[in-house]
């Protein structure tokens, strides 16, 4: 990209970064805005990876001479912005030196027989970051958050991502009746009933139901269920931290499918 293409923001009131505050520091505001901002290099490269082009391109002003040579033709449309307005911006401690401003992508079509996992109701952005990367890395593309779940593209939750965003198919806000859609079968973890997994048959392809942090698994989501699972805990402690328990699930589903 041409330094012609190139603009420069040396103003705290540059509409530009107000937008930013707020898509860095608010959790919901990329709904409001329909753009999701992605901050640092690892974030930016793993979208990059996956296809996606940045409808935009930010970098410090100290950091764009290096960046250049590597960046410079990554988005549609590239900003410098003086160093101590986009750190002012920033929703990280250290805040990083770069970031992409993407489109929010379409809400897409359930997939009926898609490797599922569906979030109900999970509160914590490190948790439900955490189950979407598990998700991507044992070969579920589909994830179902139902209302009450964290926002999927929070900034909180796509660090925890660490770039499973772009390769999942991502449903959020919806009601219970959207898995009337699915037709693989329903698998409900439990602290206190079911099989014990390291034992049971899994279905593959199915859907993975992962509940509240507290509360598990809704009575109503439950009732779906075709198969209720339980982790064996010989340490004896009374229940898993949601994100671990998804990864061991979705592990052992994904192992079932290589013997």
């Amino acid at each position: 990209m041409s330094q012609t293409e190139t603009s420069h923001i040396s103003s705290r009131d540059n509409p530009l970064l107000k937008d930013l505050r707020k898509l860095a520091q608010d959790p919901g505001a990329y709904r409001k805005l329909g753009r999701v901002w992605l901050e640092g290099d690892h974030l930016c490269r793993a979208a990059l990876v996956r296809g996606v082009r940045p409808a935009l391109a930010v970098f410090a002003e100290s950091f764009w001479p290096q960046a250049q040579l590597e960046w410079a033709d990554a988005a549609d449309k590239t900003v410098v912005v003086a160093d101590a307005l986009l750190a002012a911006a920033s929703g990280l401690e250290s805040p990083a030196p770069m970031g992409f401003v993407l489109h929010l992508p379409m809400r897409p079509d359930l997939q009926p027989d898609a490797p599922t996992v569906v979030l109900d109701r999970l509160q914590d952005a490190g948790n439900v970051g955490s189950v979407l990367r598990s998700a991507s890395a044992f070969g579920f593309t589909q994830v179902v958050a139902l209302k009450g779940t964290a926002a999927l593209w929070a900034p909180k939750v796509l660090r925890a991502g660490m770039g499973a965003h772009f390769g999942l198919r991502l449903i959020e806000g919806v009601d219970i009746d959207v898995l009337d859609g699915l037709q693989v079968p329903l698998v409900a973890t439990s602290s206190h009933q079911g099989e014990w997994l390291h034992k049971a048959a899994l279905p593959h392809p199915c859907a993975w139901l992962m509940g509240h942090e507290g509360q598990g698994v809704s009575t109503a989501l439950e009732a779906r269920a075709t198969h209720h699972i339980r982790i064996a805990q010989p340490g004896g402690e009374e229940s898993l931290n949601v994100a671990a328990a998804a990864a061991i699930c979705l592990h052992a589903s994904a192992a079932a499918t290589e013997r």
